[in-house]
C-alpha cells in the first residue's frame, strides 16, 4: 500500500465535492435526518463554497492517496481563516474525512502528523479541531493522538444545533 499526500487544487474541486459528500454521508447519515443532511451538504459542499475555500490563502486542502486513489482529505486553517478565534499561535484542522473503505489503516494518523508538520512550518504551537460530541470513535482517536478537550461550540446541521467539542494539542 503506497500512501502519499498532495495539495488539492481548484482544478480538483469536483473530486473534492464528491469525496466530501461521500465521507460526510458515511459518517453522519445514520444519526441525522435526511432533511438536515441535505441542507448541510448543499450549503457546505456546493461547488461555489468549495472554490471559495480553496482560494483562501490561509486555508489548505490536502488529499491523501492510497495507491494513487483518493482515500480522504484534510482541511487546515491558520490565522483569520480559523473558524474560531483561537489566536495567531494556532492551526485549525477543520476537516479530516477518510472514505469508509480506507478507515482503520492509519491514514488519519498520517494526516494529523502532516498537520503537526505544517503547524511547525508556520511557527504555530497549538493545533485544534472541533468534533461532534456524539462521534465517539473520532473523539477516542483524537485523545489517543494527544488532543484534550478545551471547550465546545455550536455546529448547525440543517435546522438542528449540535455541539462540537473543541480539542487541542500543544506542539513544541
Amino acid at each position: 500500500m503506497t500512501i502519499r499526500i498532495g495539495i488539492c487544487t481548484i482544478e480538483q474541486v469536483c473530486e473534492l465535492q464528491e469525496i466530501s459528500y461521500e465521507t460526510f454521508n458515511e459518517t453522519f447519515k445514520a444519526q441525522n435526518s435526511p432533511e438536515n443532511m441535505k441542507a448541510y451538504l448543499e450549503k457546505a459542499f456546493n461547488r461555489e463554497q468549495l472554490e471559495s475555500e480553496l482560494s483562501m490563502a490561509d486555508s489548505q486542502f490536502l488529499f491523501i492517496y492510497v495507491d494513487n486513489q483518493v482515500a480522504g482529505y484534510m482541511k487546515v486553517n491558520i490565522n483569520d481563516a480559523q473558524s474560531e478565534k483561537m489566536g495567531e499561535e494556532s492551526l485549525e484542522i477543520e476537516r479530516v474525512y477518510i472514505k469508509k473503505e480506507f478507515q482503520k489503516h492509519g491514514l488519519g494518523k498520517v494526516l494529523l502528523h502532516k498537520a503537526i508538520e505544517m503547524a511547525a512550518e508556520h511557527h504555530k504551537t497549538n493545533i485544534w479541531l472541533g468534533v461532534w460530541e456524539k462521534n465517539e470513535n473520532a473523539i477516542a482517536f483524537y485523545e489517543k493522538m494527544g488532543f484534550v478537550q478545551t471547550g465546545a461550540h455550536a455546529f448547525v446541521m440543517g435546522d438542528e444545533e449540535q455541539i462540537d467539542l473543541i480539542m487541542t494539542k500543544t506542539i513544541l
